[in-house]
């Protein structure tokens, strides 16, 4: 684990958070790149009996240094729109290793995707299917597609990050599937490549996985009687990770192993498995740095006071948004130890960091909020008319801001008065 203690003082790559607190101010997300590095590859391992490709889910962090040091080591992208698209090209990404999924591409997504050369498209509806024709028949190109089959799944997870259930906006059930698939076979101007599905994050278990595998797999069988073959089985990503005591993190080698197992009992040569991760793969790997600004002790001794910070609900959205727990430490204690509500200073009752800590702090003193790699700068938000916060990305004992903290100038760039 790269944010450990030396000397008392909590650091990042021996790198002082304190110091990164000086040079680059409050709050910043500060990612450690060798954590980041360290996970990509014991997924590659966990995973290595079978052939496969790690698509990056680009919506968890998508910085360009990380990026660009994903794709450094031979990652692969799960990009949602053109916005995420144009950043792996502007970090130097391969498009042809991506997938482009999401329920609402627009023609300008899709166009853009058809000329980057993507190796595939996701298909969530009837009407994507034939917008997607239509537009590489204008374009004069051949869109490789996959269908993004909803089997039904109960991953197990929060309601709001559970994408498998049939009540759910994404993919399409599997009979509806079977006759796109069959639509596409006829269609001159799509290739289909192969399978998809996505059932949800925070899974913290392989059974899920499987359950959807079982789906996807029976359903390539009912094609192949239509001569349709599928080169791939994607399924996704929304690998748990452990927030929290009492959580556990998947499973990756026992994953592996049993869609391993799965894919050798059937005939003829196995797909190339696409497995889309982004939570596991930075989450463990970042902090957000904020600083105490004021405390205000409680009226009574058994409960929390309120330690007002200067991060908030803008630049960490998850709590609010999922009810997610994210522990709290202490940069360099101070004080004797007593429970606080970690707030920030936006004008929401729901602006709440962290509920009931034990923490010993001041005013002044700087707290990191741990796990915050992933869905932290990526959902933030310019809320209250706050500036977002800087980034900082550490490695080999230094680090570098490898996005300057905006400024009020920047908050009204693109506006004018009439």
């Amino acid at each position: 684990m790269s944010f450990a203690r030396r000397n008392g003082a909590l650091c990042a790559n021996e790198v002082p958070l304190a110091a990164i607190a000086a040079a680059a101010g409050t709050p910043t997300y500060v990612y450690s790149w060798p954590d980041m590095a360290r996970c990509y590859r014991r997924t590659a391992r966990a995973l290595g009996r079978l052939d496969h490709r790690i698509c990056y889910a680009v919506k968890a962090n998508a910085n360009l240094a990380v990026l660009a040091r994903f794709a450094g080591l031979g990652a692969g992208w799960d990009v949602v729109s053109g916005g995420e698209l144009e950043r792996v090209l502007r970090a130097g990404g391969d498009p042809s290793r991506a997938v482009f999924s999401g329920v609402g591409k627009s023609t300008a997504d899709i166009d853009f995707a058809l000329k980057c050369g993507v190796d595939c498209l996701n298909v969530e509806s009837a009407g994507e299917l034939r917008r997607i024709e239509a537009r590489a028949a204008l374009l004069g190109r051949r869109a490789r597609i996959a269908i993004r089959v909803n089997p039904d799944v109960d991953a197990g997870t929060h309601p709001h990050i559970a994408t498998g259930g049939k009540e759910s906006k994404f993919g399409v059930a599997p009979a509806e599937a079977a006759a796109l698939y069959r639509e596409a076979h006829q269609a001159e101007h799509l290739e289909i490549v192969g399978i998809a599905c996505h059932i949800g994050s925070q899974i913290q278990a392989p059974e899920p996985y499987l359950a959807a595998l079982d789906a996807l797999l029976a359903l390539a069988d009912s094609l192949a009687g239509d001569d349709i073959r599928l080169r791939h089985v994607d399924i996704g990503g929304g690998f748990g990770v452990r927030y929290q005591p009492g959580e556990k993190a998947l499973d990756l080698r026992m994953l592996g192993e049993r869609v391993a197992a799965a894919f050798a009992t059937r005939p003829g040569p196995p797909p190339t498995l696409l497995v889309e991760p982004g939570r596991s793969l930075v989450a463990a790997a970042g902090v957000l740095l904020t600083k105490v600004e004021y405390v205000k002790p409680s009226a009574g001794p058994r409960q929390p006071g309120f330690a007002v910070v200067d991060a908030a609900m803008n630049d960490l959205l998850r709590p609010v948004l999922y009810q997610a727990w994210h522990r709290v430490r202490m940069v360099e204690p101070a004080g004797k130890r007593r429970r606080w509500h970690v707030v920030g200073p936006v004008c929401e009752s729901a602006d709440y960091l962290a509920r009931s800590r034990l923490l010993a702090l001041a005013e002044g003193s700087l707290l990191a909020i741990d796990d915050a790699g992933a869905y932290g700068f990526t959902q933030s938000s310019n809320y209250n008319g706050r500036p977002r916060a800087a980034e900082v990305l550490v490695d080999r004992g230094a680090f570098a801001v490898v996005r300057r903290r905006e400024t009020a100038a920047d908050l009204w760039r693109l506006e004018r008065t009439v």
